[in-house]
């Protein structure tokens, strides 16, 4: 009686799965597979192929990785500090990366589009000082410092919780036996913290590559991501098709790249090369 409760008790959850997840995604598969008279073709998943869109893609890639590797250079060495301060410090610091999240996301874009225009604060800072302006707005460098500002926090997180669960005694043994500080982070703390290294580039890769409103708010619209041609074919050409044989092809783009992180991030957890 007490197993049929519990299956039961993940009915709701079942539910939601199939209503919100699996349905959605079958329909994806079902116009990517049709054209707009409902017969089958594969011409939406071929278009990929298409010159617009292969720039499109190889563009929100290149962006994509950008962020990944800017948001790791800050974050990695902001753990090690983190991870050195105390424990009350810790947690006002984590406290201070994770309150912007609890703002929407497109009121903070549209904060920095107003901060990065031609006559914003920080142009308006710069004249004051007598420095020449800057001018990002509507370029692929402000989609980039807007995609890092926005997913900064989820690559620090999970490279701190990775640093904060290393024993400090293997580190202690370490020093003891006369390792110094280079051998110590490269032989120990890197080898342990790489499962949240891992975690963390798919945490921001995944979310800038398939980005369209930081393009849309910050690019101005003179920089075309693929997520922005697949918001277009669903929301303003009314191409359901189109943006779904699109969507599809991203789909598997982003399934294989998680998946190939994850199992490196697999055969690396808990390891340390001694």
């Amino acid at each position: 009686m007490r197993k049929y409760g519990k299956q039961l008790l993940s009915g709701p959850y079942l539910v939601w799965m199939i209503g919100f997840i699996l349905l959605p995604l079958l329909l994806v598969v079902y116009y990517a597979f049709t054209n707009s008279a409902g017969s089958f073709t594969t011409a939406n998943i071929i278009s990929i192929f298409h010159k617009v869109h292969m720039k499109a893609l190889w563009l929100s890639i290149k962006i994509a990785l950008q962020c990944t590797v800017i948001c790791l250079l800050l974050s990695y060495p902001l753990a090690m500090i983190l991870n050195k301060l105390s424990l009350s410090r810790q947690n006002f610091i984590v406290f201070l990366f994770v309150l912007p999240m609890w703002m929407n996301s497109m009121l903070r874009i549209l904060a920095w589009q107003l901060l990065l225009s031609n006559n914003g604060i920080i142009n308006a800072i710069l004249d004051f000082l007598h420095l020449p302006n800057i001018s990002i707005l509507n370029t692929p460098t402000a989609v980039v410092f807007g995609m890092v500002y926005d997913f900064l926090p989820y690559m620090i997180l999970p490279i701190y919780n990775s640093m904060a669960r290393i024993r400090k005694d293997i580190v202690e043994a370490a020093q003891d036996l006369g390792a110094k500080n280079h051998t110590i982070f490269i032989k120990i703390i890197l080898p342990l913290t790489l499962p949240g290294v891992m975690s963390g580039i798919i945490m921001v890769f995944v979310p800038a590559l398939t980005s369209f409103v930081i393009s849309n708010l910050l690019g101005g619209g003179k920089v075309l991501l693929i997520g922005n041609i697949i918001e277009a074919d669903f929301m303003q050409f009314f191409n359901w098709n189109l943006g779904a044989g699109l969507s599809l092809v991203l789909m598997v783009f982003v399934i294989a790249s998680m998946a190939v992180m994850n199992n490196y991030s697999g055969e690396t957890e808990g390891t340390a090369v001694w």
